[in-house]
């Protein structure tokens, strides 16, 4: 039997997203995921205008084999809640500025302010960057395959930032950074 190179690993992190416009915001999530192998899959979910796919989404991901859930959403942003409330899976909320959001505060606060007993961590605003690598962190305590990935992605953010000092301490010398 010929081997089927189209085959996708099963996702292990849901992204969904309250309308294709949060796109721009999320693929950030999808770009870091893919950084380190991480299987995703990336949908639009609407709790408002499609309240039963979200029942079946929220329901399903963990018979799926997803491990996490990114949602991202914007104005009243229940999406990330509603799905948290649904399903026992780690949600990770995106806080998303959109077309008629209040300066994206109605999107953070609506997601941060969970009740207690439905957690969704929450990252910064438009922050799906963040969502991802915290997905990445939450695989990690499972699989060391995602763990060293990541202790390798930190020691690059060190290793960035010391070249900038080394650059930066050409022009500017000063005395801390001569030790």
């Amino acid at each position: 039997m010929a081997e089927d190179n189209n085959i996708q690993p099963k996702a292990l992190v849901g992204i969904i997203m309250g309308s294709d416009s949060d796109l721009k915001f999320m693929q950030d999530a999808a770009q870091i995921l893919k950084h380190f192998d991480v299987p995703y899959e990336l949908t639009v979910v609407s709790a408002h205008r499609t309240p039963e796919r979200m029942f079946q989404y929220a329901k399903g991901a963990s018979e799926r084999g997803i491990k996490v859930i990114i949602a991202g959403a914007g104005g009243a942003a229940h999406l990330p809640g509603m799905i948290a409330s649904l399903t026992h899976l780690p949600v990770i909320g995106v806080p998303i500025k959109s077309s008629n959001s209040i300066d994206g505060w109605d999107s953070v606060l609506s997601i941060l302010q969970m009740p207690n007993g439905v957690p969704v961590a929450t990252v910064a605003l438009n922050a799906s960057k963040n969502a991802g690598l915290l997905a990445a962190q939450i695989l990690g305590t499972a699989d060391a395959l995602y763990a060293d990935k990541y202790k390798d992605y930190k020691e690059s953010l060190k290793d960035s930032v010391q070249e900038k000092i080394n650059k930066l301490s050409f022009d500017w010398n000063n005395e801390f950074d001569q030790k």
